[in-house]
């Protein structure tokens, strides 16, 4: 709805520390159509928002491109440096919020938050204009001055704080790595006890070896060129492997037992971190590609490795760095290589290649 003079959205008026907001429906469209202020070209301390990161926009654009039945995105939420009108369509109680909200054409509108939401949906525009029609909730603050502007844009991401990678995973039905782990570890009898579903990092006093985000990372590098795309395959698969490996650690299970303390072993050992799991992941990718029939057997080489943080020798700059576990993608692959050289398997180029540059950088 539209005058000559303003802008009128249908709005829902309400009031938050005594000040007037609006929420409103916009179509998609109306991202594209609606002038909205960009201060990128200002210094920091006069702009109201941060700057647009052009880098996440195409992931962003593509999430709704992919999910176009089922994506999902929270309100923006915008200010208007204008003075506004609101006009109730009725003065009956339970009615008087309902009403139009009439904005001056030469209004400034300035996102407070969801500038990269709305990037997004104006890329995705671009190649299925037919989402127009589809609409997102704004609420609009009455804009007064720099200052509140600024404020609002800590106010509102004071508190935002990302989920751990663990629980993204446990709740991430699209990702079909996700998937898999989620699969994997819930349906074996073993892991199920000692995987954290929630945390990234585990507390002194957890209970938990690992975390569901280092099992995530496992599991795929696990059945990467084995997975036949059947989910329920592809993790009895993992979980056969997994349950076998467990068996190679007594401590494992005296941890699942309540034996003995998960801090203990992890405090002492390299095998119950998170890059060990994955080293072995990638190990046994390699062992089922090579000897699908007899890989279990090979899998006793585990118990040869000392894996005492103590063996510096070993795992200094591999799997640790200054005595502290890294999870870099080098020390990963160092830490395979370890692996792999004892159950037998032969290194890759690529980890030839690393473990030929770590061995000059000793020299």
């Amino acid at each position: 709805m539209e005058s000559l003079s303003n802008l009128n959205f249908p709005v829902i008026k309400g009031v938050q520390a005594g000040r007037e907001y609006y929420v409103a429906m916009w179509t998609l469209r109306m991202m594209k159509q609606i002038s909205i202020f960009d201060g990128h070209e200002l210094p920091a301390e006069l702009r109201a928002q941060r700057v647009l990161n052009k880098a996440r926009i195409p992931e962003m654009a593509t999430y709704i491109l992919d999910n176009p039945k089922d994506y999902i995105f929270s309100a923006i939420t915008a200010s208007i440096d204008s003075e506004v009108e609101f006009q109730p369509i009725s003065n009956k109680p339970g009615e008087e919020r309902l009403g139009i909200l009439k904005v001056p054409m030469e209004a400034k509108f300035i996102i407070n938050d969801g500038q990269h939401r709305r990037a997004a949906i104006l890329s995705a525009l671009e190649e299925r204009p037919e989402l127009g029609s589809e609409t997102i909730a704004v609420v609009f603050f009455l804009d007064v001055g720099l200052a509140r502007s600024q404020q609002m844009f800590a106010d509102l991401n004071r508190y935002a704080i990302r989920p751990s990678r663990s629980l993204s995973v446990l709740y991430d039905h699209r990702n079909e790595k996700a998937k898999l782990a989620r699969l994997t570890v819930m349906k074996s009898d073993f892991f199920k006890d000692i995987v954290d579903l929630e945390k990234s990092s585990l507390a002194l006093r957890s209970r938990k070896l690992f975390t569901l985000s280092a099992f995530c990372n496992a599991c795929a590098d696990l059945v990467d060129g084995l997975a036949d795309g059947d989910l329920e395959r592809d993790a009895a698969l993992a979980r056969e492997y997994w349950d076998a490996v467990a068996k190679q650690f007594a401590s494992w299970g005296q941890v699942r037992d309540g034996k003995i303390a998960s801090s203990e072993i992890r405090e002492g050992y390299i095998h119950s971190h998170g890059i060990a799991l994955q080293a072995m992941g990638r190990a046994g990718n390699a062992l089922l590609k090579g000897n699908p029939g007899g890989w279990k057997t090979r899998l006793k080489g585990f118990q040869e490795i000392d894996w005492s943080r103590k063996n510096k020798k070993v795992w200094e700059g591999r799997a640790m760095i200054g005595g502290t576990v890294s999870k870099a993608s080098t020390n990963v692959i160092l830490t395979t290589n370890v692996i792999k050289r004892q159950l037998g398997i032969e290194l890759s180029t690529e980890e030839r290649r690393v473990e030929d540059a770590a061995n000059r950088k000793k020299e």
